[in-house]
């Protein structure tokens, strides 16, 4: 794709107000991080902390950051891990969130690192927004891959799409915001409006798209790159 949106998928550390039990410190953790993937990261972690267990709170973005609101005078999570750098914004706005600085913090790019010092917060990774293309399904519609955002507006896509609700997902709410930066505030609503008459549903998950793409439940998933690739290298055409 000639156009790509990025975002930040950021670690904040929260206050550790842990508990032990049988020896053993317990964490709870708030993250938007794909599910399928937390129990690498649990393993990795524990090989370094073998006495500390994690509890893991997953949702979509927008959901994580409502639950974080909503319990800011009760606070759950000990620990904010992967979530978009916009939430963490706010988190740090509303005073949420307690300042840490990771050891070799000083080695990384300063767009991955809140200003302050020590940082409110301290990013782990960048997506880039992707059309997951359906090339089987697609032939079958008798449609021809699109080599733009604009493209994806053509009438011959007419329910033929699927994307995030930026409501609930930080994905569909970096497209929004990316298309309103690429295109201009009237440009990208005027955008918006014209993509909206080819979407056939929007999804709860970033993810979803993609993967109900690689599935073969419609032809053309907008979702991240990192999902295509990984439903590609699993043999999703």
């Amino acid at each position: 794709m000639k156009h790509t949106t990025s975002f930040l998928a950021a670690l904040t550390i929260g206050a550790l107000t842990a508990t032990v039990a049988a020896s053993e410190t317990e964490l709870t953790v708030y993250t938007a991080v794909e599910a399928e993937d937390l129990a690498r990261y649990a393993e990795t972690f524990n090989q370094s902390h073998p006495d500390i267990k994690i509890n893991w709170v997953r949702d979509s973005t927008g959901i994580i950051t409502a639950k974080l609101l909503a319990e800011r005078d009760n606070p759950q999570a000990d620990v904010v891990w992967g979530l978009a750098a916009t939430s963490l914004l706010l988190l740090k706005s509303e005073g949420m969130l307690e300042p840490y600085a990771p050891a070799g913090v000083e080695k990384l790019d300063k767009k991955f690192v809140d200003g302050d010092n020590p940082p409110a917060w301290v990013g782990m990774d960048a997506w880039v927004a992707s059309v997951c293309y359906n090339t089987v399904e697609a032939e079958k519609a008798g449609l021809t891959p699109p080599t733009s955002w604009k493209d994806l507006t053509d009438p011959m896509y007419k329910d033929q799409v699927i994307m995030p609700n930026p409501n609930s997902s930080g994905t569909g709410f970096l497209d929004v915001s990316s298309w309103l930066q690429m295109f201009g505030e009237e440009g990208g609503w005027e955008y918006m409006d014209a993509l909206h008459e080819n979407i056939a549903r929007y999804t709860h998950s970033g993810s979803k798209p993609c993967k109900l793409a690689a599935a073969g439940e419609i032809p053309i998933g907008i979702s991240f790159a990192f999902r295509g690739a990984k439903s590609k290298a699993d043999g999703a055409p």
